[in-house]
């Protein structure tokens, strides 16, 4: 423990690291681990054997986010950001919908016209909410059904929650879904049509920016570092314990889940305050991830609302970001959130290839696996928080029992839910307190 530190940060995913950088430009001495192998996060990136460069899951930015292009500014690498129009459907009973503008809306003929007028009106609806604690204490549905009528939620939403959020749909409460309406209704252009920005290469490429320059200013991140467990005296944590040795510092930050943050302190820490970082549910994620000679559609973001279609979504990332900058081949996402629990989260990588070319042939019938040149599956296991009802009450905050230790994770960031623009919000204003003590 001779190598003292001022920061040790667990976690370098945006939060971590933007949290670092501040730290490194104040002068403070700061050391990031991480126990994979770059930098990124859930935002990382991977290589196909073929040299094309992708998120191990399917990111973009909102035109009207703010802190990723500021920080991006600060890197000199704002030029690296392109803004590109979004294409959005649905895939309802056997066929394909677009609905990227509101004369989309006015063809889906699913729903009545009274429906699709009630649709159509619900974001002007939702702006009026300006407390979002006022619905807090609502389901979605409980909250939703009636500004939209039980058939609108039936057919548009009710299968979008349920496979966002599996076995807690019924749990979330409104304030995720309030918070997702008036940001995407934010994002529309004059003609109703939506823009989104995208960092050239991937994500990985900006997070590696941030690496970088941290390490310019002095810092060090090192890689496959996992903490096993803490020491702490006097109220204060004393050191990390990892498999190659102990790390000393005067302040921690803790940016990975709260289970995982539990399991860290599990002995060191009172168990109330152990019980409550367990309080937060998790689902998982599993990412399929397709490179192919061709397209399956013109959509970017297709939505799935067709019964027993085990998908939130197909994301077809080319339709986005165009083919040429990935030697012309054709790249999809295929999600799937899901409790660790299911039998599902065991299947090996070409069991789930299998899995999910099933029903792919359902929506394309013409697709064949011999489209299929590469492929890949991502898993991560708390990749969504689930924000229950009244989860402001129970929600642990940034401070822990241990003077010099912080918290911030993306669980925190609600109302907002995750996302890479408010995670470097939230490393931004971390560092200021943690500068501060030091």
């Amino acid at each position: 423990m001779s190598n003292q530190h001022d920061v040790v940060i667990v976690g370098a995913g945006f939060t971590g690291l933007t949290a670092g950088l501040e730290l490194a430009r104040a002068g403070r001495k700061v050391l990031i681990i991480e126990k994979d192998d770059a930098p990124g996060g859930l935002a990382g990136t991977f290589e196909f054997k073929s040299g094309v460069t992708i998120e191990k899951f399917y990111h973009h930015w909102f035109n009207n986010d703010v802190y990723v292009p500021q920080l991006a500014r600060e890197l000199g690498l704002e030029d690296q950001i392109v803004t590109l129009p979004s294409r959005t459907g649905m895939y309802f009973n056997g066929k394909l919908w677009r609905l990227s503008t509101p004369f989309d809306l006015l063809k889906f003929s699913p729903l009545s016209l009274l429906d699709r007028i009630r649709l159509g009106l619900l974001v002007f609806k939702v702006r009026q909410i300006k407390d979002w604690k006022t619905i807090e204490h609502l389901s979605i549905r409980e909250w939703l059904e009636p500004l939209c009528g039980k058939n609108v939620f039936r057919i548009v939403w009710e299968p979008l929650i349920e496979s966002k959020f599996s076995i807690f749909a019924d749990a979330v409460n409104a304030v995720w879904f309030w918070k997702k309406l008036v940001l995407r209704g934010s994002t529309r252009d004059k003609q109703g049509g939506e823009q989104l920005a995208y960092f050239k290469g991937g994500f990985g490429r900006l997070a590696q920016g941030i690496a970088d320059e941290i390490v310019k200013l002095g810092g060090e991140i090192r890689y496959g570092v996992e903490v096993t467990s803490v020491q702490s005296e006097g109220g204060r944590v004393v050191a990390l314990n990892t498999r190659d040795g102990s790390l000393a510092a005067r302040e921690f930050l803790l940016t990975p889940s709260f289970a995982i943050i539990a399991k860290m302190f599990d002995g060191a820490a009172d168990e109330k305050w152990l019980t409550a970082l367990r309080r937060v549910n998790y689902l998982g994620n599993m990412c399929l991830v397709l490179q192919m000679d061709r397209s399956l559609s013109d959509t970017y973001w297709l939505n799935v609302n067709d019964p027993g279609f085990p998908f939130v979504g197909v994301i077809e990332h080319t339709n986005f970001d165009p083919p040429e900058n990935y030697d012309g081949k054709h790249i999809v996402f295929i999600s799937r959130y899901l409790a660790t629990q299911d039998p599902v989260w065991s299947f090996g990588d070409k069991e789930y290839l299998d899995f999910a070319i099933e029903h792919l042939q359902r929506m394309f019938p013409e697709f064949n696996e011999t489209w299929v040149k590469e492929f890949r599956v991502w898993r991560a296991e708390y990749a969504q928080p689930v924000t229950e009802r009244d989860y402001s009450k129970y929600v642990p905050k940034r401070e822990t029992p241990f003077a010099n230790a912080t918290i911030s994770t993306m669980a925190q960031i609600y109302p907002e839910d995750r996302g890479t623009n408010y995670a470097i919000r939230e490393g931004k204003d971390v560092a200021i307190e943690i500068n501060a003590r030091l």
